[in-house]
């Protein structure tokens, strides 16, 4: 499965994906102009948080493996997919709002104007994540997990890659923290 990663030391906190995912993903003209006074704003799937220094860190449903979200739905609205992601059937959503409460990255959003949530599906069913396509230093990136874990991505061993880590056992820690083995 494709997961999206984040190089800290190439955010610049731009917000360049928000504002792609907010444009592509839920507003009606899908251009900046007009989606400025649409009458619901668009909203993103994705945000970016500050770090305390100049970079900052993206933030999107990570589809967790034990996502604590899909057992505190009560709706059911929340489901796995055939490919592991954590998707939002919004129809069923009753805007109870407890998967954001439960989510330990806080990645599902409430969507106030409609009393729903609103969460990263990784454009599924689209060529490519718009956030990842957007991003001017590549600072997100849609990697295959299983082909990191068997050491197929040549750049990750050369240092090009040196963000942080979400599928190492060690959790998340920066590439040049982690103790050499």
């Amino acid at each position: 499965m494709k997961s999206i990663f984040v190089n800290t030391e190439r955010c610049l906190a731009c917000k360049t994906c928000e504002v792609s995912c907010s444009l592509n993903r839920s507003s009606l003209s899908r251009r900046l102009p007009e989606a400025i006074y649409e009458a619901v704003s668009p909203l993103s799937r994705l945000r970016v948080e500050p770090t305390g220094t100049e970079n900052g860190f993206p933030i999107q449903c990570r589809h967790c493996e034990d996502a604590p979200c899909l057992d505190a739905c009560p709706s059911g609205a929340l489901y796995r997919d055939e490919e592991g992601l954590v998707l939002l059937q919004d129809a069923r959503c009753m805007g109870c709002w407890m998967c954001i409460m439960v989510c330990p990255f806080s990645a599902p959003q409430p969507f106030r104007h409609f009393k729903k949530v609103i969460k990263c599906d990784r454009c599924k069913g689209m060529e490519a994540p718009y956030c990842v396509e957007s991003c001017p230093t590549g600072a997100l990136t849609l990697l295959d997990t299983e082909e990191i874990a068997r050491g197929k991505l040549p750049f990750l061993k050369k240092g090009g890659f040196t963000g942080l880590n979400f599928v190492s056992e060690r959790g998340l820690a920066k590439s040049s923290d982690r103790p050499k083995r």
